[in-house]
């Protein structure tokens, strides 16, 4: 079967990593990943990234910005059809981006919580780092700007898959082609895999239905001594505190546990994690998570008790995150 352009760095990085059992799943995960049966929208969105025009060779690209930015020049003509393509991909939930003089204003801005994170990383020069969870890969372009050797972000989302396709098509090769993206989930990982030397995965666990066993899915993909950065929703409490949601939390249907952060510290010990702690913990507020022109539709604000937005419309806590850092032992 040949290999589509757009997944031929994706599979010499993993050659080159020696992923040689990963690689040979790689054909089957890509086609369920992109299966244009199952996903209705997904020729619009590949379309929309095959029309972005040629862009020049001089670019100057930004990762280690808050705003992942990429001035070109482009006339105005190439700029407005940038943009209109771009806007095809919406809705971009993580950001910011500046692509060719176009600002994205996501509806998360990304740049805080990585702000929140990177101070208490193990440095990422060298490292081959899995972004579980990843978004379009905002957090991906960020790491590899810290000089880690191989990043891959892991989602099932084909949207997020073509609007990274996208940000690629500005970034170029500024990154040294070591950021990819491949559309599976966690479960898709081989198991025991033992290859990462950093392995984040924020916004992710309560969506699991099994917390505990997406930890051990996580620390089987770190090699001994890996460290692991988890961010997660907590609640208020002790080691015993854990809230377990009704049909939805926040609006959201697919929320299951949610665990205090001490009670989240404990999950990891018994996971057989170490050194772990909590570096961060913090109510997410509206200016962090909102609409924008970039992503029209309900954000945080429409989910909050509007008598109380310290409940959410459900009548439970509003949203608390924390970043937990831990290892898996060497």
């Amino acid at each position: 079967m040949p290999i589509a352009p757009e997944h031929r760095d994706l599979f010499r990085a993993f050659i080159d990593q020696g992923l040689d059992t990963w690689l040979a799943r790689l054909p089957e995960q890509l086609a369920r990943g992109l299966d244009r049966q199952r996903y209705g929208d997904l020729p619009a969105w590949e379309k929309a990234v095959a029309k972005l025009p040629r862009l020049p060779d001089e670019r100057e690209v930004r990762l280690d910005a808050d705003t992942v930015a990429v001035d070109v020049e482009l006339d105005d003509s190439r700029r407005r059809q940038c943009e209109n393509l771009l806007r095809k991909l919406a809705p971009w939930r993580k950001g910011p981006y500046r692509l060719g003089g176009i600002p994205i204003d996501t509806e998360w801005r990304s740049n805080w919580k990585w702000q929140r994170v990177a101070p208490h990383l193990a440095p990422l020069a060298g490292r081959r780092v899995l972004d579980v969870g990843g978004g379009n890969g905002y957090h991906a372009w960020r790491m590899a700007s810290e000089g880690a050797a191989f990043v891959l972000v892991i989602d099932p989302s084909p949207r997020f898959f073509w609007q990274f396709r996208a940000v690629r098509h500005f970034i170029g090769d500024a990154d040294g082609g070591r950021t990819h993206f491949l559309p599976v989930g966690i479960e898709d990982v081989p198991e025991k895999l033992a290859f990462f030397d950093t392995v984040f995965s924020m916004g992710v666990l309560y969506h699991r239905p099994s917390p505990l066993e997406h930890l051990l899915q996580l620390r089987d993909a770190l090699r001994p001594g890996g460290e692991l950065v988890l961010e997660t929703l907590v609640v208020e409490g002790d080691e015993t505190t854990v809230l377990l949601p009704g049909e939805r939390y926040a609006a959201m249907p697919n929320v299951y546990f949610l665990p205090s952060s001490r009670a989240l510290c404990q999950w990891l010990e018994r996971c057989g994690f170490t050194n772990v702690r909590v570096v961060d913990e913090a109510v997410t507020t509206t200016d962090e998570q909102r609409t924008t022109e970039w992503m029209t539709f309900q954000s945080l604000a429409d989910f909050l008790d509007p008598d109380d937005p310290t409940r959410t419309r459900e009548g439970y806590p509003a949203p608390r995150r924390a970043v937990v850092m831990a290892r898996k032992p060497a």
